[in-house]
């Protein structure tokens, strides 16, 4: 979907900076707002290039570096670090050849850490482009990690 289509939805508010963002970051494979797209946003909304640019920056969620088409995050709260986060951390660094923060060289998938995504009693737990899958284990997440790459064959 269009930058032009997104921002004609919604009223010229900053009220809605927020969820333009997040529609339209979601709508793009690459998953990040660009330079370009920030002073668009600004513009339709009138407020500053700053004002956009520190919501993008405060919210882990946002991005204005081009990302993988999915994005895997951790959790790295207490309750998940407790249950074996840091294998399923290593586990995926392994199976994708990245590191957190990184993505792969296919872009096609991003690692980062997130925190509490509320499946504490769940642990550890990941969120991959919006599906939260939980109680991971090194197979379960080479099994999961599997299917994303079929997705693209």
């Amino acid at each position: 979907m269009s930058l032009k289509t997104i921002l004609e939805k919604y009223p010229q508010s900053e009220t809605y900076l927020i969820e333009i963002l997040l529609e339209y970051q979601i709508s793009k494979n690459e998953h990040f707002i660009s330079e370009e797209e920030i002073k668009t946003i600004a513009q339709h909304l009138s407020i500053t290039e700053s004002k956009v640019c520190s919501v993008i920056s405060f919210y882990t969620l946002f991005s204005q570096v081009p990302r993988g088409r999915y994005i895997i995050r951790v959790c790295r709260d207490v309750p998940c670090f407790l249950n074996s986060q840091t294998t399923i951390l290593n586990s995926l660094e392994a199976i994708l050849g990245i590191h957190v923060g990184e993505t792969t060289e296919n872009k096609l998938f991003t690692l980062e850490y997130t925190s509490c995504l509320g499946c504490c009693n769940k642990a550890p737990a990941m969120l991959i482009n919006g599906t939260t899958y939980t109680n991971l284990t090194e197979n379960k997440v080479k099994t999961i990690i599997s299917d994303y790459k079929g997705r693209q064959l």
